[in-house]
Protein backbone atom coordinates (compact mmCIF):
# COMPACT_ATOMS: atom_id res chain seq x y z
CA UNK A 1 0.00 0.00 0.00
CA UNK A 2 2.88 2.13 1.13
CA UNK A 3 4.74 2.08 -2.18
CA UNK A 4 1.68 2.78 -4.27
CA UNK A 5 0.94 5.65 -2.95
CA UNK A 6 4.52 6.79 -2.68
CA UNK A 7 4.55 5.71 -6.84
CA UNK A 8 1.11 7.83 -7.17
CA UNK A 9 3.08 10.81 -5.23
CA UNK A 10 6.05 10.27 -7.82
CA UNK A 11 3.72 10.24 -11.09
CA UNK A 12 3.33 13.66 -12.59
CA UNK A 13 2.05 12.56 -15.99
CA UNK A 14 -0.77 14.66 -15.45
CA UNK A 15 1.21 17.73 -14.58
CA UNK A 16 1.81 19.38 -17.96
CA UNK A 17 -1.47 18.94 -19.38
CA UNK A 18 -2.73 20.90 -16.25
CA UNK A 19 0.02 23.91 -16.74
CA UNK A 20 -0.74 23.67 -20.48
CA UNK A 21 -4.59 24.83 -19.05
CA UNK A 22 -3.48 27.19 -16.78
CA UNK A 23 -1.31 28.98 -19.83
CA UNK A 24 -3.98 28.70 -22.29
CA UNK A 25 -6.83 30.28 -19.49
CA UNK A 26 -4.10 32.86 -18.73
CA UNK A 27 -3.83 33.71 -22.70
CA UNK A 28 -7.23 33.49 -22.61
CA UNK A 29 -8.15 36.44 -19.98
CA UNK A 30 -5.31 38.39 -21.22
CA UNK A 31 -7.22 38.57 -24.90
CA UNK A 32 -10.30 39.12 -23.69
CA UNK A 33 -8.71 42.13 -21.53
CA UNK A 34 -7.17 43.33 -24.66
CA UNK A 35 -9.90 43.02 -26.97
CA UNK A 36 -12.25 44.80 -24.64
CA UNK A 37 -10.06 47.46 -24.10
CA UNK A 38 -9.30 47.94 -28.00
CA UNK A 39 -13.28 47.26 -28.59
CA UNK A 40 -13.71 50.75 -26.69
CA UNK A 41 -10.87 52.49 -28.75
CA UNK A 42 -12.55 51.56 -31.86
CA UNK A 43 -15.92 52.53 -31.12
CA UNK A 44 -14.76 55.85 -30.74
CA UNK A 45 -13.09 56.20 -34.13
CA UNK A 46 -15.68 54.97 -36.23
CA UNK A 47 -18.12 57.19 -34.44
CA UNK A 48 -15.74 60.24 -34.68
CA UNK A 49 -15.88 59.17 -38.41
CA UNK A 50 -19.15 58.32 -38.97
CA UNK A 51 -20.02 61.94 -37.83
CA UNK A 52 -17.36 63.75 -39.89
CA UNK A 53 -19.03 61.61 -42.70
CA UNK A 54 -22.59 62.60 -42.03
CA UNK A 55 -21.41 66.49 -41.89
CA UNK A 56 -19.79 66.04 -45.14
CA UNK A 57 -22.62 64.05 -47.25
CA UNK A 58 -25.70 65.67 -48.64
Amino acid sequence: MFMMLKGFIKDESGATAIEYGLIAALVSVAAISALSELGGSLSTIFGTVSSTLNGVAP
